[in-house]
């Protein structure tokens, strides 16, 4: 059986996505830029999209900037806010221990440049405290930003209470809000949400696309000149037949968001029981503050990497803490950022489930990873050890 359980790293395009983006790429192919009538059938299609997007939201479709993806809005967003802070003397930034690297490496740039960044910790459950954001703030903040959902873990952030107390001090408030868009409700006016990032290939719309929400008066700053595109602030021609595709998609998640949850949830809770009943086994996160789809855990005595290789080998696919991909060996910043010590992090796997996805197929998991974990476990000189008391167990 071949079971796809890496939905946070991107998902499959969806029939509503495909179908809108086909004609796009076919007989309607023609420039947005153009001032003839085959090119205004490209500006139209934008046009609709930004209203689609904007509605999702809660937004004004003059607040939607189209982007390359989740990455590329993070940092037009982050740059943006920092930029228009140094021009009023303000150069303290604000966020976490445990975002995404498109928040952090930018984050990382401007502290060359002399600004101050102060990270969060998050606490055990991989929840940012609002005291905690208080604390921080200073005269000279510029911006905070907190990811809406946490990308490894799946915790969920109070959004709504830290964009109340930015708005009221004044400071601009960017959330990555990459895995939550189309997986939970977002209304950036009522959660008070300056800037937010959005990727479409984590909600069936192709890789390639996404969308920065910059609220009406925030000044960005370019990242990409060039063209005049998107109302000057991203150039390049418009990816009009992605962008189309993430504007079906957005809008089918959201309107099946309700029914989607009530089938993810019940396949994820049972998941996270029965792994649980693995020996020296931890659940990494708050279950109370959760997206529906995202399972991560820890097993002590095993490594990451091995053990997606034997699920891959038995049709599994999923995803380790381990930055495996990147050739490093370290373990996951998230899992060290909520206080797991480097050797129960190496073990940890990410499980991330759809609305694609079926019990049948979690069955087949919770069948499977037990097995797996207890293979690696009795070749492991680790496991050995902790067996025979040689070292403590820590989980």
């Amino acid at each position: 059986m071949f079971v796809y359980a890496d939905n946070a790293a991107t998902t499959s395009v969806s029939r509503a996505a495909l179908d809108a983006m086909l004609p796009y790429l076919t007989e309607n192919y023609g420039n947005p830029s153009s001032l003839y009538a085959f090119g205004q059938k490209a500006t139209e299609a934008l046009q609709e999209a930004r209203e689609t997007v904007a509605k999702c939201i809660n937004a004004e479709p003059r607040e939607i900037y189209f982007t390359s993806g989740g990455s590329e809005a993070d940092n037009q967003a982050i740059v943006s806010a920092a930029r228009a802070g140094a021009r009023k003397g303000k150069k303290h930034l604000i966020s976490t221990q445990f975002e995404h690297h498109a928040v952090l490496h930018t984050l990382a740039k401007l502290e060359k440049e002399g600004f101050e960044v102060t990270l969060l910790d998050p606490h055990a459950d991989g929840v940012i405290r609002l005291e905690d954001v208080e604390a921080a703030i200073r005269p000279d903040t510029a911006l905070v930003s907190v990811m809406f959902a946490n990308n490894e873990i799946g915790t969920v952030q109070p959004i709504a209470e830290i964009g109340a107390l930015c708005r009221a001090r004044g400071i601009p408030f960017h959330t990555d809000a990459v895995q939550a868009a189309g997986h939970m409700p977002i209304d950036v006016k009522a959660m008070n949400i300056d800037l937010l990032a959005l990727s479409g290939h984590k909600f069936h719309a192709p890789k390639g696309v996404g969308v920065l929400y910059a609220r009406r008066g925030m000044v960005l700053t370019n990242i990409i000149e060039g063209g005049a595109q998107e109302r000057g602030k991203r150039a390049g021609t418009e990816n009009v037949a992605g962008i189309v595709a993430l504007a079906a998609a957005l809008r089918e998640s959201c309107e099946h968001m309700e029914e989607n949850t009530a089938k993810i949830i019940p396949m994820r809770d049972k998941l996270f029981t029965e792994l649980s009943k693995i020996p020296h086994s931890k659940i990494n996160g708050s279950l109370e503050h959760h997206v529906p789809g995202t399972v991560n855990m820890c097993f002590e005595g095993i490594e990451g990497e091995s053990l997606l290789l034997m699920l891959d080998d038995q049709g599994i696919c999923a995803s380790s803490g381990s930055a495996c991909t990147s050739g490093s060996l370290d373990p996951s910043h998230v899992l060290l950022s909520i206080g797991l010590p480097h050797e129960v992090a190496h073990g940890s796997l990410r499980l991330s489930i759809g609305e694609y996805n079926s019990m049948e197929e979690i069955d087949h998991i919770i069948e499977t990873v037990p097995q797996v974990v207890s293979y690696l476990r009795n070749m492991s000189p680790v496991w050995d050890e902790l067996q025979k008391g040689q070292r403590p167990h820590l989980i």
